[in-house]
């Protein structure tokens, strides 16, 4: 297939994910609509399809207040937080050896400062899950404040480019929280032993998502697994992450339909890369239990096809043939290089499980990703994809497959 024609096919695709369907978090029927598009494209390219079930949980908001002595404050409602309404004396803390020692029992609780640096891992996040994050997690539980107010600054390393991020983002951790800018919570800070009063309107929904997964052969020979991720976080329509390589998987399903190598293709959708509880990959290891070493190899594709540099291919644990190969299609394409290792994606779920990884990206987005501001917001659109980029991409990981 010519380049020109799977631009024409990558903007098509994603104009529907990030434009007509956009927002895509877990749960919602936005993100639903997108994993059935997913699955008629596979189908219709003669791909067998399989559809995963998920229990998830959908959430929603009105909005928060926050007001001491009359005076408001900006406040916004943690993802996936439970709702409150709820008047006590406010405390604030900003060590962990400060709340160690503190009595926060039945009170409003401020996390300012070093505390509220960096965003807390979900307490069961199967993947990343810092001991002094658990630590922090289990002495607010056993605390057992009212509610949490959580005042962040910007974080890109932990949060994306958020600002302020939900310092927790949780669905499994009951104790209501709002979050504000840190200049606000420094206003808030003279309310400390005050009483005040906070609402947050939000709601947890039960409902459903699928992982997707198309494979073009039965045979049992050692596969090779590509995976996007097509959830996007709340507020953004997720074009880079991950419209883009939710589109290259799709464009690789058009140029691997009639591929006859030795190792059988398995194409994944995952849902749950950018969500609390990462329930597409647990669902996919699950599965694959004792199954892992029937994997050649994985190519992750995320945060591909950036406006500004060329893209990256990441290889983590490759054999001597395997790091040829990539080699030679690097040498033969001056827009793709090999690219820095990075752990935050898919790819780390088979590094976990034993398997060599390729990491698929956009190169400035990879040396720039603890510093940007675009992931997690509204300005992840298709204003910053370069749709040549994501073109090369798919043709890259073609003929890197056929070389295998």
């Amino acid at each position: 297939m010519e380049k020109k024609e799977l631009i024409e096919k990558a903007s098509a695709h994603l104009q529907l994910l990030c434009v007509e369907i956009g927002e895509r978090r877990v749960g919602s029927e936005e993100n639903r609509r997108a994993t059935a598009y997913a699955e008629k494209v596979l189908k219709a390219l003669g791909w067998e399809t399989d559809t995963t079930e998920l229990s998830v949980i959908d959430w929603h908001t009105d909005g928060a207040t926050l007001s001491c002595n009359g005076q408001g404050f900006e406040v916004l409602s943690s993802h996936y937080s439970l709702g409150c309404s709820v008047t006590d004396k406010l405390v604030a803390i900003n060590k962990v050896e400060q709340l160690e020692t503190t009595n926060i029992q039945e009170k409003i609780v401020l996390l300012h400062g070093e505390i509220a640096a960096q965003q807390i891992a979900p307490k069961n996040f199967p993947f990343w899950n810092p001991e002094e994050h658990q630590h922090l997690t289990a002495l607010l539980e056993k605390g057992n404040p009212k509610a949490l107010v959580c005042a962040t600054e910007r974080n890109a390393a932990t949060a994306g480019g958020v600002y302020p991020f939900p310092l927790f983002e949780d669905g499994d951790f009951d104790i209501p929280s709002v979050y504000m800018k840190d200049t606000e919570g420094e206003k808030l800070l003279t309310c400390a032993g005050e009483t005040v009063t906070l609402v947050s309107q939000a709601t947890r929904i039960p409902e459903t998502a699928f992982n997707v997964i198309g494979r073009n052969s039965s045979r049992k020979k050692e596969r090779i697994v590509i995976t996007a991720h097509i959830d996007s976080k709340i507020g953004t329509p997720g074009a880079i992450d991950n419209g883009t390589g939710v589109t290259i998987l799709l464009l690789l399903a058009e140029l691997l339909k009639d591929f006859s190598g030795d190792h059988p293709i398995e194409l994944v959708v995952l849902n749950g890369e950018d969500y609390y509880g990462a329930p597409g990959q647990v669902k996919y290891i699950e599965q694959n239990e004792g199954r892992f070493s029937d994997i050649l190899l994985n190519i992750n594709i995320d945060g591909a096809g950036y406006k500004e540099g060329i893209s990256c291919f990441s290889p983590f644990g490759l054999s001597d043939d395997m790091l040829d190969a990539l080699h030679e299609i690097l040498w033969d394409s001056p827009e793709l290089v090999e690219g820095l290792p990075w752990f935050q994606g898919d790819h780390s779920v088979f590094l976990q499980q034993g398997c060599p990884a390729i990491a698929v990206s956009s190169q400035w987005f990879i040396e720039h990703m603890e510093t940007q501001e675009l992931t997690h917001t509204s300005k992840d659109n298709l204003g910053v994809v370069n749709f040549e980029r994501v073109a090369e991409c798919a043709l890259g990981i073609a003929a890197f497959i056929g070389k295998l």
